[in-house]
């Protein structure tokens, strides 16, 4: 392997990878955002109005301070909550003329999940979720400052989190890689209130 398959190097395949699934790709620090919110607050809004067309704008707000704000737990207990959310969407109560609603609002339109085949083949339809690959987010909390490599959002929600190490870089792999998460954990815990997956690799695991 060519010494010169830098750690970024490394990055910018793996975005390479995603952009050719359809993914968009963005660099953290061109984003206009608040580096307090784990979250793309405004893709995230724009794309809960677009899955749940039809919802007042009350429900998806409800949503969306469901989301933001959970009860007292362990990072695990409030990640199971968000799981639930994620598969089963976020059940909200709202008033409208003084009548108590209930609904279901969607985090991912699972019925349209391979819209974003027809995006690659240029197809004109507005897929509902959008996919996102975003490197060197920032992430500040309790005094923290982390960037992890690479982010995938859909719609705004940051479900898997990526750590690299270069392949060429004997004296570092995979286990710095783990550390690292495993100290973001405890750094920045709130990110992983609404992560899936965590993805370590050297490019040898």
């Amino acid at each position: 392997m060519s010494d010169l398959f830098t750690e970024d190097k490394y990055e910018q395949a793996i975005i390479e990878l995603f952009k050719n699934m359809g993914y968009d790709y963005f660099y953290a620090p061109d984003l206009t955002r608040d580096h307090t919110s784990p979250l793309l607050d405004s893709t995230l809004r724009e794309s809960l109005v677009r899955i749940n067309r039809g919802l007042p704008l009350e429900a998806i707000n409800e949503a969306l301070s469901k989301l933001k704000n959970f009860d007292t737990g362990s990072l695990l207990q409030k990640n199971t909550i968000f799981m639930d959310y994620l598969q089963n969407g976020v059940t909200v109560k709202f008033f409208v003329k003084g009548e108590e609603q209930s609904l279901i609002v969607r985090l991912i339109d699972y019925e349209n999940k391979e819209n974003i085949e027809a995006k690659n083949a240029n197809d004109s339809t507005k897929e509902n979720n959008s996919f996102y690959v975003v490197n060197q987010f920032t992430f500040l909390e309790n005094g923290n400052n982390r960037r992890p490599d690479i982010i995938l959002f859909i719609n705004g929600l940051p479900l898997v989190l990526m750590e690299l190490k270069s392949p060429t870089k004997d004296e570092v792999g995979a286990e710095n890689a783990y550390n690292q998460i495993r100290n973001y954990m405890k750094d920045i815990p709130t990110i992983f209130y609404y992560n899936a997956i965590c993805v370590i690799s050297d490019l040898s695991t």
